[in-house]
């Protein structure tokens, strides 16, 4: 429960507890509902959108073996686009966020029916109404996850502008649509194929044709291009921040979602040292800290003890190279809660593949040679143009596999900014960067650094076209997008 006068996606899941998912939910009454609501922020009012459960309350959360099963219903007024992150299970026709995927108009509603995926994942649009905060937990628990309080924290970047206007702040031009376009075919390959390697042997060095990250070191690094008016915990500032009780010497899993559309985060857990256990859904081998980045897009799961003595313990939302922060603050019953700044003492630093070169993931891919290796070229050009092998969306050329294929992509980054790269309908492994190589965690959005190679490695398990995109909303409007054609 929380102790003061909202409550929203805290506690063991309670506020989130859906039914079990089955097979029989019918459009009358929809498994979600997608909507308008008002929040405050600092004392004003803000109409944001919404994804509602059949309990009324936002977000999803259910047990391993459900189903999502049911009727999604599009109310606001708008068509929509729905992206289910981290959802594996997911056949290409469950979601619309893909090629040629189409919209769901205003009024109407999809029917999907498919396995849930474990673990800590979310939802959200696909269109730059992700801004808005159309956007909610999708937790299905894990059978292992044990005798812990679960507490679910949502980050957003908030602004009272609407993202056109940020966009057209920013100077660009939303090109991304509602994916209609199949990718024109282009003289340039942007896509090269080397031959198999080990992915656990990949030599770092000599992968990048023609260029040498380390040369640019003394580059201009910037975070945060957009200019927000808060940031937000649980549809909250550190102004009214939410109170979520916890027990004297209890366990609790911090499940943190990264859900902001243009900001990465530093989570500090203050007095509480944490494990983290999970990222982006999957299991890792416990690593224990206090500070750990979380790029858009991404998921964190921590393991916390509270001390038998109780007490308030805030965890913190730094918002990468800045002061600005938000957070949320665990309590034990009658703990003091004292005001809390929304600014930190230091700046946080940028957010790096530091984290993801000391994880390991517990149950990595199989030791096997890469079928195919493709390299990525992000790129920035001016006007807010932001490309993948010198395309934009709409320009480029499909990367194309088989099914049961190893894929290794390397992505190469000269640009000025970190881009979170998303795969949809895989998850990936982190095995390379300039540390060397490694069996890193697995995910589905990894912190590409400035002037920084990392490299992926996944199986084409399923047939289908899929996105693949840096998770800065205004980065894959104005092109930093492609796709992955499994056949």
């Amino acid at each position: 429960m929380t102790t003061t006068r909202r409550t929203l996606l805290t506690g063991a899941g309670a506020a989130l507890l859906l039914p079990r998912l089955g097979h029989h939910a019918k459009a009358a009454t929809p498994l979600l509902n997608v909507s308008t609501r008002t929040l405050d922020v600092r004392g004003k009012a803000a109409t944001v959108f919404g994804i509602a459960g059949s309990n009324g309350k936002q977000g999803l959360f259910a047990q391993e073996g459900d189903r999502f099963a049911g009727a999604v219903h599009n109310a606001t007024g708008e068509p929509l686009i729905m992206h289910w992150h981290g959802q594996v299970h997911a056949a290409a026709d469950q979601d619309r966020s893909r090629p040629d995927g189409g919209t769901l108009a205003a009024g109407a509603h999809d029917t999907h029916d498919f396995k849930l995926t474990a673990g800590s994942h979310w939802m959200h649009s696909h269109q730059l109404t992700e801004q808005q905060l159309l956007a909610a937990p999708m937790i299905t628990r894990e059978k292992d996850a044990g005798d812990v309080q679960d507490v679910v924290v949502m980050l957003h970047d908030f602004a009272f502008r609407s993202p056109a206007e940020i966009l057209a702040e920013l100077g660009g031009t939303n090109g991304h649509g509602a994916h209609g376009a199949t990718g024109a075919q282009s003289n340039r390959s942007p896509a090269s194929t080397m031959p198999g390697m080990n992915h656990g042997s990949m030599p770092m060095g000599g992968m990048m044709p023609g260029m040498s990250m380390g040369g640019m070191a003394g580059m201009r690094i910037h975070a945060n291009d957009v200019a927000y008016d808060a940031y937000l915990a649980n549809d909250r500032t550190l102004d009214d921040p939410d109170v979520i009780r916890v027990d004297k010497g209890g366990r609790v899993r911090l499940r943190v979602i990264n859900g902001a559309t243009a900001t990465a985060f530093f989570l500090d857990t203050g007095m509480i040292e944490a494990s983290c256990v999970a990222v982006d859904g999957s299991p890792c081998q416990p690593l224990k800290g206090r500070r750990f980045p979380l790029a858009q897009g991404q998921r964190i799961d921590l393991l916390l003890a509270v001390p038998a003595e109780g007490g308030a313990f805030p965890i913190f939302a730094q918002v990468e190279a800045d002061t600005r922060q938000t957070g949320v603050i665990l309590a034990t019953a009658g703990a003091a809660i004292t005001k809390i700044g929304d600014r930190a003492r230091e700046a946080a630093p940028n957010a790096t593949l530091a984290l993801d070169e000391n994880l390991r993931a517990l149950n990595p891919l199989s030791n096997r040679m890469p079928d195919k290796t493709f390299h990525l070229m992000l790129g920035e050009e001016a006007g807010y143009r932001w490309t993948i092998n010198g395309k934009v969306h709409g320009e480029h050329q499909p990367i194309e596999a088989r099914r049961g294929e190893r894929v290794a992509i390397m992505f190469m980054n000269p640009t000025s900014m970190m881009h979170p790269m998303h795969l949809h309908g895989h998850h990936f492994q982190v095995v390379g960067s300039r540390a060397g190589q490694f069996a890193g965690p697995i995910r589905d959005t990894v912190i590409v650094p400035p002037h920084t190679p990392v490299m992926v490695a996944f199986d084409a398990d399923k047939a289908g076209n899929w996105f693949l995109h840096c998770h800065h909303l205004y980065h894959m409007a104005t092109g930093m997008m492609t796709e992955l054609r499994v056949s």
